[in-house]
């Protein structure tokens, strides 16, 4: 599998998943009630009846938002925003004088994810099309970058957490909530386009995972919060997926 082939796979299933406004193929018949796998991922009933609905399409693995005690004023980036739920839920806590960036890689995201910017008024909000390995962000620009289950979807983790070091402002922060591996997966797993999309392929080691957040400079990273994860994963990965919500600094030498 050439990285380029699973980027453009995973571009296209999100693209897909953007046009049907929910976490599964188009082409399925299934209707998931948002609100409860909104629960189930992190989110509380406030948090989901304070955002707009087409901001939720049941994706992601966690609530970053929920931890990150971001201020007002502050200048929040989140890595592979999506619809926006957790832009949106930014917005509300920095408040007018600040202002939350979401950036993502398929173009039918970003246009979903600003017509419900505009229809709502959110005044605060932007999103830039673009991606995590290569963000279109300002050095030393951002206070906080959040993300929500979208960096285990890249081929270059260690690129990702330079680039977000790269744009934090000296003392800034991670909150991240992403998935890991407990041991290694199945070479048959690791080898499916499909898993790949399904945030499961591409998740390292928990200890690899950190690892790599150190190598890009961070320091302070621990995990504030880890659960089992199993929703929409098969009987073969029970018990080895864990949703970790992971906290580190970009400290001024």
């Amino acid at each position: 599998m050439e990285d380029e082939e699973i980027k453009n796979f995973v571009k296209k299933r999100y693209g897909k998943i953007a046009e049907a406004g929910v976490s599964c193929c188009p082409s399925c018949k299934c209707e998931p009630d948002l609100m409860q796998l909104g629960k189930r991922i992190g989110y509380s009933e406030n948090d989901l009846e304070n955002v707009p609905e087409s901001s939720n399409m049941g994706l992601g693995c966690g609530n970053p938002v929920a931890l990150a005690a971001l201020n007002e004023g502050d200048i929040v980036l989140d890595l592979g925003s999506g619809g926006g739920i957790d832009v949106f839920l930014a917005a509300k806590n920095v408040g007018p004088k600040g202002k939350v960036i979401g950036v993502d890689m398929t173009e039918e995201m970003i246009e979903r994810a600003r017509s419900t910017a505009k229809k709502y008024g959110y005044t605060n909000v932007e999103f830039r099309l673009g991606e995590i390995e290569d963000l279109p962000i300002e050095d030393n620009s951002v206070d906080v970058i959040i993300s929500n289950c979208v960096i285990n979807l890249s081929v270059d983790k260690e690129k990702v957490f330079r680039e977000a070091h790269r744009v934090l402002k000296p003392c800034g922060k991670i909150m991240i909530s992403d998935l890991v591996t407990e041991g290694k997966l199945p070479e048959g797993i690791k080898k499916s386009f499909d898993a790949w999309a399904g945030c499961v392929a591409g998740a390292l080691e928990k200890n690899e995972y950190l690892d790599t957040i150190r190598k890009a400079g961070f320091k302070k990273v621990k995990i504030v919060s880890e659960l089992s994860y199993d929703i929409d994963i098969s009987e073969e990965l029970k018990n080895r997926i864990t949703s970790v919500k992971v906290e580190a600094y970009k400290v001024s030498r």
